[in-house]
């Protein structure tokens, strides 16, 4: 087999090794335009899951390796001149140029033609006569750009500019310092690699660097400049360059990462910010996946498929963990009022990888002094904290998300949303959401939905509520509606039988504010509304509300979410209006605005009342993350108690980023630039992160949808798993014998 490699870096020094090591009959070339003793950057950190993978395929790396790292354990966060530590973390670095050296001598040990101060051939002609082609030429990658219409790379650029430097001084952790300077903040990540030395990268918002006028600085000057504001860390230590440049991240992404035989790791593949450490240990661990694949198969196109099958999920969690932590950064300002532990506990969780719960296990010291600041009573999870909301105080964080359930008939609900509701509110949670009920006949989505526009539902309804406040159900669960009118996503099929499918027969008509079908040429398009038409709308909107608060609800939301009529309103994707109700996100917010006030005025004034929005259409030209705070800070305005943040449906072609509690940082924007409670939703799986959003001050309330299906008594069972048994949830009187958790087997 003969090998070409483009690339002198880790990544494909590392595989050219593996690849010889394995097959010492192979003939592997890496070319390297620069000389060997040049590369950008100072440290490399390397976790210990990469390093126990280096040292199981090949241990001589690995010793060497080990004979130059520097170890340590602690992270410290300065902001406004206080530091704070956590321990128990991890982490060992090396210097750059050394681990190329290290690399360099394994290769050339090995019979791996190193060719340095040389540009590689085309990918496409060494491809010609050579079983495999692996492009490691990095984040701006030749190979990739020749072939961009089979890789079908996306690179986004970022919002902070950054520099890669050096001092002189050997920190004892990894330091995260803030600093608030005249033209903006500015931080900088630091840590030691060799004796005597450390890697510090300066980051800032592209506005701020602009501010600080680094764009005009020479680089000398641009040492003095960030020597300057970090002269507290820097003890005099003087900063150093090897051809920084300030630059902005790009977040790499391919559709694929092979063609014929050519293809892509690393950074040529896959980005990760550096603020998790990641881009050395994802080409790495490329380099060990793709030489494994290759001598396990043989054969290259099944060994490079069986490759991006094994590595692709595991980038693309890091990518959306170092995406969080980017955003973060990116965010940092308006953070920067938390007092202090919170926002040290807010840093060390940024990319929900770190935890509440494992955070604590690193460091319960730390853990307990953050809880403590934020008046959380000892030995109380933060998710059994109460929250009051108006009149209405909620005994934990927990909400049980509002989840369409589709068994209605005629819009009454039955037996089934009986238990349905009784067993989440029997469950533990704070309050428990009943499903999108709609407010008139034509305002449902499917002939399964219920309703509040007959005498009948009000009264289906109060026997529910009346459950709920009854005997059985621990006293202080709160049960809530959500009301709203399906507009032109209406007069479908059951979820089960097709999502957003026009019934086959028995259809009505649906309506929009503007003519605009939610499928062309599969929904129907709908009617746009005539100005009598929205005032009965609004009115049924209204007469709803008041039947809620007979029914004996303790709290209402209005959906403006999911491009259900009022979203539809509110999007311009959606949105065609001429008139006052149209045109730009003032007026198009106009008619839900009214909406709202005419609800809020039918409900009881002590009773609280949220909205539920889409903070993101999640597609070009729609609803983007600063209208959301417009949005929500107009409700809040017109008196809604928190803000239920959610986001897209509202067209089919949306592209969201799903992933781990991934609305949650639009929730956060939104509580801290607009000032509302905010609850949080979206893939929160566990009472971990419940925990971990409340405490990091992202959310106020979270609400859990599909963990309540799958277990009714959720939030009970997250309480038995914390050994909590204070008043932030309790036990049915009924259920109390199994309160503990059984054992899971016995041992002989």
């Amino acid at each position: 087999m003969r090998v070409a490699v483009i690339g002198g870096g880790p990544g494909g020094l590392y595989a050219a090794a593996l690849l010889k090591r394995d097959a010492p009959e192979r003939e592997i070339t890496l070319w390297e335009r620069n000389a060997p003793e040049d590369t950008f950057g100072f440290g490399v950190v390397l976790s210990d899951e990469t390093l126990g993978g280096i040292e199981d395929a090949d241990p001589e790396v690995y010793a060497a390796l080990r004979r130059e790292f520097v170890r340590w354990d602690a992270i410290d966060i300065v902001h406004r001149g206080r530091r704070l530590r956590s321990g128990g973390h991890g982490f060992a670095a090396l210097g750059r140029r050394r681990l190329l050296e290290i690399l360099h001598e394994r290769c050339r040990g090995l019979g791996v033609g190193l060719r340095f101060r040389t540009e590689a051939p085309p990918a496409a002609e060494l491809a010609r006569d050579h079983d495999l082609v692996i492009a490691a030429d990095g984040v701006h990658s030749r190979t990739r750009a020749a072939h961009a219409d089979h890789f079908r790379p996306s690179v986004t650029t970022h919002r902070c500019r950054y520099i890669w430097l050096s001092a002189d001084l050997a920190l004892d952790a990894f330091r995260f310092e803030i600093a608030g300077t005249p033209h903006g903040v500015m931080q900088l990540h630091g840590y030691p690699y060799a004796p005597g030395a450390s890697t510090v990268i300066v980051e800032m918002r592209e506005e701020v660097w602009l501010r600080a006028g680094f764009d005009r600085l020479s680089e000398g000057e641009t040492l003095d400049a960030c020597g300057a504001v970090f002269s507290d860390v820097l003890r005099g230590a003087p900063l150093r360059s090897n051809r920084s440049a300030w630059t902005a991240f790009r977040t790499v992404v391919n559709e694929r990462w092979s063609y014929g035989r050519t293809v892509l790791i690393g950074d040529a593949a896959h980005t990760a910010h550096f603020s998790i450490g990641s881009g050395t240990k994802l080409a790495v661990e490329d380099a060990l996946s793709l030489a494994g694949q290759v001598t396990e198969h043989h054969d290259i196109p099944a060994a490079l498929a069986a490759y991006e099958a094994e590595r692709r999920p595991l980038v693309a969690s890091t990518q959306r963990a170092a995406r969080a932590s980017l955003e973060w950064f990116e965010e940092l300002a308006m953070r920067r009022d938390q007092p202090p532990r919170r926002f040290a506990f807010d840093l060390l969780t940024r990319s929900r990888r770190v935890t509440h719960d494992n955070l604590r296990l690193r460091d319960a010291e730390f853990v307990a002094a953050v809880e403590e600041e934020a008046g959380i009573p000892p030995g109380t999870p933060p998710m059994f904290t109460p929250f009051r909301l108006r009149g209405l105080t909620l005994r934990n964080r927990v909400v049980v998300s509002s989840m369409d359930m589709y068994s209605a008939v005629d819009g009454v609900p039955g037996d089934f949303h009986l238990v349905h509701l009784g067993a989440r509110a029997l469950g533990g949670a704070g309050l428990v959401m009943t499903e999108m009920v709609c407010v008139s006949e034509r305002g449902r989505i499917t002939p399964g939905c219920t309703g509040l526009y007959a005498p009948g539902h009000e009264t289906a309804w109060r026997r529910i509520t009346d459950f709920v406040h009854g005997p059985v159900v621990p006293a202080g669960t709160a049960i809530g509606v959500q009301i709203g009118h399906s507009g032109r996503k209406g007069s479908t099929k059951f979820m089960w039988e097709g999502i957003d499918q026009p019934l086959e027969e028995g259809n009505w008509p649906v309506v929009g504010p503007s003519a605009v079908p939610y499928r062309a040429g599969v929904n129907q398009v709908p009617h746009a509304l005539s100005r009598a038409e929205l005032r009965t709308i609004r009115e049924e909107f209204a007469a709803s509300a008041a039947s809620a608060a007979r029914a004996g609800f303790d709290l209402l939301e209005l959906h403006c979410g999911h491009g259900y009529l009022l979203s539809s309103f509110i999007s311009p994707l959606t949105n065609r209006r001429d008139d006052a109700y149209g045109g730009d996100l003032g007026h198009r917010l106009a008619y839900p605005l009214e909406v709202f006030d005419a609800v809020r005025d039918a409900w009881p004034a002590d009773r609280p009342m949220t909205v539920r929005i889409s903070a993101t259409d999640w597609a070009d030209g729609g609803v983007t993350a600063d209208d959301a705070v417009v949005v929500a800070r107009a409700f809040a305005e017109h008196g809604a108690d928190a803000v239920d943040v959610s986001t897209g449906q509202v067209v089919p072609d949306e592209r969201p980023a799903f992933g781990r509690s991934y609305q949650t940082p639009f929730a956060e924007r939104i509580r801290r630039e607009a000032g509302v409670p905010v609850i949080a939703v979206g893939l929160i799986s566990s009472w971990d992160d419940v925990n971990s959003l409340i405490l990091a001050g992202r959310a106020d309330l979270c609400a859990v949808g599909r963990p309540h299906l799958y277990d009714p008594h959720w939030t009970l069972h997250a309480a038995a798993d914390q050994e909590y048994t204070g008043p932030g949830v309790q036990w049915p009187a009924p259920y109390r014998a199994g309160s503990r958790k059984p054992p899971a087997g016995r041992r002989g």
